[in-house]
């Protein structure tokens, strides 16, 4: 059943009296709690796609959006993005910020002062360690949620002074990392030893996989392919046909050699790319696929040439079929959520 479809179903009840969405349902869980928000679900930081219209949309809906900070080409314009994203929404929302390994790196210092003067209260960190930035944003009062790939990652993350981690499974978009571990044991493992709280990312887009996920030790979901595939996505119609179009087969890991793994949606420049890979052996350097690699976003999601190169996609795509608001992807997967856990799993206790 679609999301647009169980959204309906939904709010005409069922036998039980439940009247699905249009009741109100609050879940409670240290990550609702630590973040100020109605249901444990956050849109994940996504380049060119973590813009005030797609933060303020989940935030509208009871999620945390977030922006992503490079979106921006420099800390005044997200400056003025979060205080676009503040007309639209006076829910929380946060700013993603990711540390990447480059000899010139952005003004990060900038970034991080952009997000301070405007007053947003949860940041995300991801890809390199944040902790030479976590003294200023901890002396203002931000909550940091890290995103992390590996158990030893997350552990780090909690020892240096994160408040909540993200735990990236294999099934990711983007860069998963090197150890190839998917959320059915990577979840449990990271559980068994942190303290702090923890939300389950990579490849999740459903109420079945959130149940999935609280069962494993998580505190909520994070979500990125899933939420590119709404109404308020402020991306062209032809990514969000394409991920709705393409199945659990469709992604490709690219960028391997390079130790630099990233999880994209197959087109004809991808091929491509793993043809010079497979080429050039043990010789590829990344300049033999920067044609495939660089500069491709802004013309795959603004103008939709769907063959410019490698976009980030995550497995879930084989799980999305269609293109809801906000609101009701995230009322669907709570209410499909909440019905599994009440009377499906309930349902297989002895009486």
């Amino acid at each position: 059943m679609s999301f647009l479809a169980f959204y309906q179903h939904c709010r005409g009840g069922d036998e039980h009296g439940y009247s699905g969405i249009d009741r109100v349902f609050i879940m409670k869980t240290r990550i609702t709690e630590m973040f100020g928000i109605q249901y444990p679900i956050i849109q994940g930081g996504m380049q060119w796609v973590g813009r005030a219209e797609m933060a303020a949309a989940v935030s509208n809906a009871g999620g945390l959006g977030m922006l992503t900070a490079l979106t921006q080409p420099t800390a005044e314009d997200l400056s003025k993005e979060i205080a676009r994203c503040r007309e639209m929404t006076d829910k929380p929302f946060g700013v993603n910020i990711t540390i990447l390994p480059t000899t010139t790196p952005p003004p990060y210092e900038e970034y991080i002062q952009a997000i301070i003067d405007g007053g947003v209260k949860v940041v995300e960190t991801a890809g390199r360690n944040p902790q030479a930035f976590l003294p200023a944003l901890k002396a203002n009062g931000i909550k940091v949620i890290h995103k992390c790939t590996s158990v030893r990652f997350a552990l780090k993350a909690q020892e240096i002074g994160c408040d909540a981690v993200s735990v990236d499974g294999f099934e990711c978009a983007g860069h998963p990392g090197e150890d190839d571990v998917t959320n059915l044991i990577l979840l449990p493992a990271a559980a068994a030893k942190l303290t702090i709280p923890m939300v389950a990312s990579g490849g999740i887009g459903n109420g079945q996989q959130m149940a999935a996920a609280f069962a494993l030790g998580a505190e909520g979901i994070n979500m990125g392919t899933r939420f590119i595939a709404t109404q308020e996505a402020p991306v062209h119609q032809n990514v969000k046909d394409a991920i709705v179009g393409a199945s659990e087969l469709d992604t490709r890991l690219v960028m391997r050699p390079l130790r630099n793994t990233e999880r994209v949606l197959t087109n004809a420049n991808v091929e491509r790319l793993l043809e010079i890979e497979k080429e050039k052996g043990d010789d590829l350097k990344f300049e033999d696929v920067f044609e495939q690699v660089a500069g491709v976003y802004p013309r795959i999601m603004l103008e939709g040439d769907m063959d410019a190169g490698a976009w980030s996609c995550g497995m879930v795509a084989g799980l999305i079929n269609d293109i809801p608001t906000c609101k009701e992807l995230i009322d669907g997967i709570m209410s499909e959520s909440e019905a599994i856990i009440r009377k499906r799993l309930d349902g297989f206790l002895a009486a």
